[in-house]
């Protein structure tokens, strides 16, 4: 018995003392040590964390082949395979990226440089890597991008000319602030006819803020804010070229141009979209998508100063001729004698713009900068034998310091803005002295004053407030306040609310394209009043590990008010009214999105959104109506996936955007003596999805090939988005009935695409300007 004890206890010494391999390493991120992180092994379960310098040691292991598993929450998981042989050490080091953008650093919560995870109020980024990996660069603009976030999508108002907006929370695009590097740019003019002049060429990426940012942005933030920072010339390649075409004869193209000035540093670029088909697969007898010409010059210039302040001047010319109408308008460019025709319909939009922004730091000891931006927006437009004729120039600066004062983080500015428009249309003309009509153009000069404190009660609990006070001519002085919380029970999980408030003055001729195009009598019932909205918002974040990775759940719930909301009604025949709302409208929802990275080169995105937009209205025998607001979809959702195969450098995204349940304007088809018919169509529109897959293949010497298809499904609109243009007693497009309100989804059906890109990269990164 002593013997066999002995035996046993032999052989379990041999077993302990043979263990004597290990695998030891460091942990990184972004070329920093990352502490307490997990490492472990699949095979037995075996793991560790590592140190507070971010290394680590797994003891006393066996000889074989082991998978070695390295996690961080907010990282995306890495897994090496390594063969250990008896008595070996082996050092095993990982670089874990971010699973989600919570390290990129936005301007557009605060007006100053912070990483999105630190900033009190919620911000969600586009980068320009994701827009490449989804979408044509060549041939997308910012309308497209944004749509990769939940809740935000794009509005047709036209079912001719395809006109659109950016719409955030069932909100038209009117409601939201375009800033170009953080400056106000873009008036009402702009934002139905000038954003496809954004290319994604320029755009390095794109921040958006949900609800009312009146207090730091003006007048324009009524429904959120979309912040487009371009690109850093020292960090582009020195010559990029970026060419695609489709299978709907459309081909697009860029060519960027990256040299070094000295110690300062320059950006140039064009971009140019062309297509001239077309089709009508519907029959309406009008074309399906429109054809255009689209040429956009950008250009960046970092100016080297020896105090290593910013000076940053940056331009962009914008030129689009955007057509669609009867086959006869089009055919062999015949719109260009035709324009304004009343005998072949046609729609004729000519767009000329020119922008010019940037930022200068003043060489003070005080943090002082000047945002500045001056745009110039020319528009000629024919719809049918309507012609509208439009200029708007708008002149802004922002001087902003900002200051430390212990835990307050404090921001100071003045702003102001000159708003010039002038059109060819009653919205300009006024009775004199004489009872003559005359010209007058609306000419606005805005100045305002604000301030921001960011207070920090601890590390998790921030609060910030902010109060704004603009001057109109028309309506005196306007006051903007928010608040803002931000609550950090753990490292990885944030709470946020918001209130703010937003203020907005309605040009309908610019913002409401019905007023336009189609034969709708346009009337509008009295003076109207500025339009208010109040919001609050709860926001929960939590980024976690597991299933297979790491990632981040976000959770938002929202309520808006307007008060005094200019909403058309359409359901007088052949008219279009406009009025202040008497009651009130609101905009209730909630949005849940799930952003997750696996270990394995799959990452997905899911985000669905809810809204209950309704507008109350007190009519004169005291009944109180509420209705739904249109185009405004109940639900809504976006899925994004893309999966690498890193051997073969090929990279495969898809993209689904569903649009749920909408209210439509009511409208009546023809019966074959040109009668309205005795009912409308449906005044709900079916729920639909749009799917889009991309396919990447990245060769040596960076040149990548893609390719992919745009409406997988084809899936187009079931109805004409146009009514009227089959009564038999006037030509296609002018009778008294016709109406282009009726676009809710695209007619655009299946369309394949192939691209190439070239990058030249420069020899060695050069250094660039900070903001301080």
């Amino acid at each position: 018995m002593r013997n066999l004890f002995f035996i046993i206890l032999l052989f379990s010494l041999n077993f302990i003392f043979s263990q004597n391999s290990m695998i030891k390493g460091t942990i990184y991120s972004e070329n920093e040590t990352l502490p307490f992180a997990t490492i472990q092994i699949k095979e037995n379960n075996k793991g560790t964390t590592s140190d507070i310098n971010g290394n680590y040691k797994l003891k006393n292991l066996k000889p074989g082949k082991y998978t070695i598993i390295a996690s961080f929450v907010g990282h995306i998981s890495q897994k090496k395979e390594v063969y250990l042989n008896k008595d070996q050490v082996i050092t095993v080091k990982f670089s874990l990226g971010s699973s989600s953008t919570l390290d990129e650093v936005v301007i557009t919560g605060t007006m100053k440089p912070t990483y999105v995870s630190a900033s009190p109020i919620k911000i969600e980024v586009i980068t320009s890597k994701e827009i490449n990996t989804y979408l044509p660069a060549a041939a997308s603009s910012i309308i497209e991008s944004v749509q990769l976030i939940n809740g935000v999508q794009e509005v047709i108002a036209c079912g001719i000319c395809y006109t659109n907006s950016i719409s955030i929370n069932g909100l038209k695009g009117s409601y939201s602030a375009i800033l170009m590097d953080g400056t106000p740019i873009y008036g009402s003019l702009a934002s139905v006819y000038g954003l496809n002049g954004i290319p994604n060429m320029i755009i390095d990426r794109v921040e958006v803020i949900k609800g009312p940012n009146s207090t730091l942005y003006g007048s324009e933030a009524v429904a959120g804010v979309i912040n487009i920072i371009t690109k850093k010339p020292e960090k582009q390649p020195i010559l990029s070229v970026d060419i695609m075409t489709s299978s709907h004869e459309e081909s697009s193209g860029s060519l960027a141009f990256a040299p070094k000035t000295g110690k300062s540093t320059m950006y140039f670029g064009v971009n140019y979209n062309y297509g001239n088909h077309y089709s009508d697969v519907n029959n309406d007898g009008f074309g399906d998508g429109i054809n255009m010409d689209r040429l956009s010059f950008f250009t960046k210039v970092n100016i080297f100063r020896k105090s290593d302040k910013l000076f940053s001047i940056a331009g962009k010319y914008y030129y689009e001729d955007r057509r669609n109408g009867v086959e006869a308008f089009l055919k062999d460019r015949a719109y260009r004698e035709l324009r304004g025709s009343d005998e072949i319909y046609g729609e004729s939009i000519y767009t000329n713009r020119v922008e010019l922004f940037g930022t200068y730091v003043l060489n003070t000891k005080a943090n002082l900068k000047i945002d500045y931006s001056f745009s110039n927006h020319l528009q000629d437009s024919y719809y049918g034998s309507d012609h509208y004729e439009a200029s708007q120039q708008i002149a802004f600066t922002n001087l902003i310091w900002s200051f430390n004062l212990s835990k307050h983080d404090m921001l100071v500015g003045s702003t102001l803005r000159y708003d010039a428009y002038d059109d060819n249309t009653i919205a300009t003309e006024i009775e004199d002295e004489d009872d003559i009509i005359v010209n007058s153009p609306n000419n606005q000069f805005v100045p305002g004053i604000f301030a921001q404190d960011e207070y920090r009660f601890s590390e998790k609990f921030t609060a910030l407030g902010g109060v704004r006070l603009d001057h109109h001519a028309n309506h005196g002085f306007i006051f903007a306040p928010r608040l803002n919380f931000k609550y950090k029970p753990s490292e990885w999980t944030t709470l946020r609310s918001n209130f703010g408030t937003g203020f907005k003055v309605v040009n309908l001729f610019t913002e409401d394209h019905a007023f336009l195009s189609g034969q709708r009598e346009v009337v509008i019932a009295d003076d109207l009043k500025p339009e208010e909205s109040y919001n609050v918002s709860l926001n929960f974040n939590h980024v976690y590990t597991g299933f297979g990775g790491s990632g981040s759940l976000d959770i938002e719930g929202f309520y808006t008010y307007f008060t005094n909301k200019i909403l058309p009604d359409y359901d007088a025949p052949g008219k279009i009214i406009y009025e202040n709302s008497t009651g009130h409208a609101k905009s209730l929802g909630f949005a849940v999105n799930i952003n997750h990275n696996f270990t394995f080169p799959l990452s997905l995105n899911i985000g669905v959104n809810y809204l209950n937009t309704t507008e109350t209205e007190k009519l004169d025998d005291g009944i109180v109506e509420i209705s739904d607001i249109l185009f405004s979809p109940k639900w809504s959702g976006v899925f994004s996936t893309n999966y690498r195969l890193k051997k073969q450098n090929i990279t495969f995204a898809y993209t689904i955007q569903y649009t749920g349940i909408m209210a439509l304007p009511e409208v009546y088809d023809l019966d074959e003596t040109g009668t309205p018919l005795p009912y409308a169509r449906p005044t709900k529109s079916i729920p639909f999805s749009l799917h889009q897959l991309q396919i990447t293949k990245g060769f040596k010497n960076n040149f990548t090939l893609y390719a992919g298809i745009e409406n997988v499904l084809n899936f187009i609109q079931t109805e004409s988005p146009l009514v009227g243009y089959n009564d038999p007693n006037y030509a296609p497009g002018f009778s008294p009935y016709f109406d282009t309100s009726y676009a809710y989804a695209p007619n655009h059906g299946r369309e394949f695409f192939i691209g190439m890109k070239w990058d030249m990269n420069r020899k060695k990164q050069i250094g660039y300007l900070t903001e301080r």
